[in-house]
């Protein structure tokens, strides 16, 4: 798959043909990052990606290679040279070598169906904590290891495991517990706070329903009635299965959430649009 999925990208400001694409510059040297998804050419969200971007970029002690005014101007630019009507878009600060560089490009995304909304999905456990999991950064091995065993093991998601046993979340996800009406999820120190993650425990606090932070063991996996994933792409995607343990796929919780984020990311397009 290629990384550059696009007529065009962005370098330092301009743009440029997808041919001149060097992929170097985002896997070599340290790189942070943010993908956003795009809705008729507009983000999702963008305040609170842009927000999480300037901290991850303070966490990793880099300098800040471009405003949130600037890489508003250069989205706009790169939705207009390809109007893709939904995709992923990536940006990225590349730091190798004394020499920075940002990046704005589309990513081929990976959606799930209906079907996988409707049945669930597959999960498997991988034991792995991220080095710095408060700020969103390339870890190319880590990153690799995951796709693979994903790939072998026919599977959707990897729940990632630490040392103690104890789940922390996907590794492109926030992962949430469900029993009865009340929510499980792990801590915010211990994970990348997904922009996903904090609309939908917002929409929790509007309507009252009960969530409690802490990470779950392994062993207590089967004590729930549903497990679900929130992120950029799969939104709120339930599991069907998590290594031999099955889950109810329908709830109305699940279907509720799904239901009142959408609503405000569409409402946050129109906050992006004006």
């Amino acid at each position: 798959m290629n990384e550059c999925y696009g007529k065009m990208f962005i370098l330092n400001g301009t743009l440029q043909p997808a041919e001149m694409f060097d992929k170097s510059l985002v896997y070599e040297g340290d790189s942070v990052y943010e993908v956003l998804r795009m809705v008729k050419g507009n983000p999702i969200f963008f305040s609170d990606h842009m927000e999480r971007l300037v901290t991850s970029v303070k966490l990793q002690k880099k300098e800040i290679l471009a405003d949130e005014s600037k890489l508003r101007k250069d989205i706009i630019s790169l939705a207009r040279s390809d109007k893709k009507r939904e995709t992923n878009l990536k940006i990225v600060f590349n730091y190798k070598s004394g020499k920075t560089n940002c990046l704005l490009y589309f990513i081929e995304p990976s959606y799930p169906t209906e079907t996988q909304y409707q049945k669930g999905v597959k999960g498997i456990l991988f034991f792995a904590e991220r080095k710095n999991p408060e700020s969103k950064v390339i870890d190319h091995k880590l990153r690799s290891s995951i796709y693979h065993r994903l790939i072998s093991e026919s599977s959707y998601e990897a729940i990632l495991v630490n040392e103690n046993n104890l789940i922390t979340e996907g590794s492109r996800s926030n992962i949430f517990f469900l029993k009865g009406e009340a929510l499980v999820t792990a801590p915010d120190n211990v994970i990348l706070n997904g922009i996903t993650r904090k609309h939908i425990l917002e929409i929790c606090t509007e309507n009252k329903i009960s969530v409690e932070f802490k990470c779950v063991k392994t062993s207590e996996i089967p004590e729930y009635d549903a497990i679900f994933m929130t992120g950029t792409s799969p939104i709120v995607l339930p599991f069907y299965c998590i290594e031999n343990n099955f889950f109810r796929v329908k709830h109305q919780l699940i279907e509720k959430l799904r239901e009142l984020y959408l609503k405000k990311a569409e409402e946050s397009v129109s906050v992006f649009r004006s």
